[in-house]
């Protein structure tokens, strides 16, 4: 038999977190609204810290951080629902207590100084792969890092860099053997800001902000390497894959949210003397608005289960993210269109949101992208139809 229920724990950890956005993160809504209105972050660094210190007392205090640094180590499955529920509101909240995955590739004195400052709150890292020639094609870099006896000299432009303004410290990916190109010839280095790269803002038209950085004759000690010279594609890789199933989680969330708020609204909403709820259409938004979630949902945990018992879970996140943050943008469209004309004001959040989804379909592997990845496994016979019930 297969059991598609949550487990108890699962079940008792979605409801706690449910509730401490709903307490804590949600009643932040309106202000975050004003703030980025008048051009002001949508949350000051100590109201993210206090949130994060609050979420701390109840025990959620790095969701995927072993617990030999002070972590859940929650696991990819609760990471996912975990993920859902912060993803209900659009208050750029996370819980605090983590660093990406990789940096526990660093040795014992790049632990101290860069992970564990990190987890804790004090550090703050930005990874740095994408660059104007090379988004979706990351075996393209051109960025370069060229021996200068016990340092590495490192020039070149980054693009697109979550956390690129505000972070202290970066992994940078550059090219130190250009004969063996991506395999073999790119490694990853830790750069602190104050060894003189710079970062430029670009505006988006969504919250989020990207930065540009620049490396301009930047000197890097030897022993600031990640992992292995020549091994930073591996790296990066990893980085990216194993995440890539948190993108729709967090997407699951808010089109919940949002399809709430379109039967609440459908429901009271008075049209030619009945609620429009009544109406055809109205029934056919929400009825595939979510069917498509359900779906969403399962394919995402799916994904997540891979994870977690350490299968390759590459094709079935790229499915997952496809599909779930696609979802998303449906969603989002079908329930401003019920709410009509209000939908498309900043009275409501609606149209936040419907700025901010539409990132997910670029970022950390383009719709087109995923396509070709799912595409390929099946045509070259990597992944076998069906093989998702094997």
């Amino acid at each position: 038999m297969i059991d598609f229920a949550l487990g108890e724990e699962h079940r008792a950890v979605k409801e706690a977190v449910r509730q401490f956005i709903t307490k804590e993160v949600m009643p932040l809504e309106d202000e975050v609204l004003l703030n980025e209105r008048n051009g002001r972050p949508a949350l000051e660094p100590g109201q993210l810290k206090d949130l994060q210190a609050k979420a701390r007392k109840y025990g959620y205090w790095g969701i995927n951080t072993p617990e030999e640094y002070g972590g859940m180590a929650a696991g990819a499955v609760m990471s996912a629902i975990i993920a859902g529920e912060a993803g209900r509101t659009f208050v750029p909240f996370r819980f605090g207590g983590s660093a990406d995955n990789i940096l526990y590739a660093g040795t014992e004195e790049q632990k101290q100084e860069y992970l564990i400052p990190t987890i804790e709150g004090e550090r703050r890292s930005c990874f740095a792969i994408t660059e104007p020639g090379a988004g979706s094609d990351a075996r393209s870099i051109r960025t370069r890092a060229v021996r200068d006896g016990d340092d590495w000299v490192i020039n070149g432009e980054k693009i697109f860099i979550t956390n690129g303004n505000e972070a202290d410290f970066v992994m940078v990916f550059a090219v130190t053997d250009p004969e063996k190109g991506a395999d073999g010839g790119v490694t990853c280095f830790l750069v602190d800001r104050a060894m003189g790269w710079e970062s430029t803002p670009i505006p988006t038209m969504g919250e989020w902000g990207p930065a540009a950085l620049s490396f301009q004759d930047v000197r890097v000690p030897n022993d600031h390497i990640l992992g292995e010279e020549g091994k930073g594609f591996e790296l990066a890789m990893q980085w990216i894959g194993n995440g890539r199933f948190m993108i729709p989680a967090g997407a699951i969330g808010a089109a919940e949210r949002m399809l709430e708020m379109a039967i609440e609204h459908a429901n009271n909403r008075q049209s030619m003397g009945q609620p429009i709820a009544n109406y055809q259409f109205i029934q056919g938004h929400i009825a595939d608005s979510a069917v498509e979630l359900e779906a969403a949902r399962w394919l995402t945990l799916h994904a997540a289960w891979q994870v977690e018992n350490k299968m390759d879970a590459r094709h079935a996140s790229s499915v997952a993210k496809l599909y779930g943050t696609n979802m998303a943008n449906r969603v989002v469209d079908r329930v401003l269109q019920i709410h009509g004309g209000m939908g498309y004001t900043k009275e409501l959040p609606l149209e936040r949101w419907y700025r901010e989804l539409r990132l997910l379909r670029i970022f950390e592997g383009t719709d087109e992208i995923q396509r070709r990845t799912i595409a390929r496994n099946l045509l070259k016979g990597h992944v076998k139809v069906g093989a998702s019930l094997a």
